[in-house]
C-alpha cells in the first residue's frame, strides 16, 4: 500500500513539475521529488540508493539549483518552439530504455542473479570477513568501498564544475557593472 502511496506522489509532483513556469518552486519540487524518491528505496530496501538520493538528490542538488537561481533569477525565458529534433531523441532514448528493461528479472525473482551469487554471500560470510553486525555497513564501508569513494569523487568533481561555472558568471557580471563606472 506504501508503494503505490509513494508512486502516486511521485507522479503527481511529476505532473507539477511539467506544468511549472516558476523556477524555485520548481527547484524546489525537484528536492522533494528525489526526497520521495529516496522513501521509495527505502520502502524496497535498497537503504544505499536511499541514502545517496537523499543526499545528493534532495540535498546538494537541491542546494546547488538555489544557488544557481540566486544568481539567474527564478523566472523562465518563454520557449518560442518545440526542439522536434531534441523531442525525437528524447522519445527514442525512452524507448530504447523500455525496451532494454525486458531482458530484466522479474521482480522479486529467487533465481536473478543477485539472488545467486552476490548476496547469499553478503548475507552468510560479512560479519566474518569483514565485523560489523550490520550487513548494509558491511557491505557499503567494505565490499563496495571503492564504488562509495567513486561515487564521492564523481559528486566532488560535479560540485566543484558548477562552483567553478558559477563563479565565472559572477565574475563577468562584476566585470560589466564596473565597465560603465570606469567609463563615465
Amino acid at each position: 500500500m506504501i508503494n503505490f502511496a509513494l508512486l502516486a506522489m511521485l507522479l503527481l509532483v511529476a505532473v507539477a513539475l511539467l506544468r511549472l513556469r516558476d523556477l524555485f518552486t520548481a527547484a524546489m519540487l525537484t528536492g522533494i521529488y528525489s526526497l520521495v524518491s529516496a522513501c521509495f528505496f527505502m520502502v524496497q530496501d535498497a537503504v544505499d540508493v536511499a541514502f545517496t538520493e537523499a543526499a545528493v538528490g534532495a540535498g546538494i542538488t537541491t542546494v546547488l539549483f538555489l544557488a544557481t537561481l540566486s544568481m539567474v533569477g527564478r523566472d523562465e525565458a518563454p520557449i518560442s518552439r518545440i526542439h522536434l529534433p531534441a523531442l525525437a531523441c528524447t522519445l527514442a532514448c525512452g524507448a530504447l530504455l523500455v525496451y532494454a528493461s525486458q531482458d530484466m528479472p522479474a521482480w522479486g525473482d529467487p533465481n536473478a542473479p543477485v539472488h545467486q551469487h552476490v548476496a547469499p554471500r553478503y548475507i552468510e560470510h560479512s560479519a566474518d570477513e569483514v565485523g560489523p553486525p550490520n550487513i548494509v555497513t558491511s557491505v557499503l564501508a567494505s565490499y563496495r568501498s571503492y564504488d562509495t569513494m567513486g561515487e564521492v569523487g564523481v559528486v566532488f568533481t560535479a560540485a566543484i564544475g558548477v562552483l567553478l561555472l558559477l563563479g565565472n558568471g559572477t565574475k563577468r557580471r562584476r566585470t560589466a557593472r564596473r565597465e560603465p563606472e570606469d567609463s563615465a
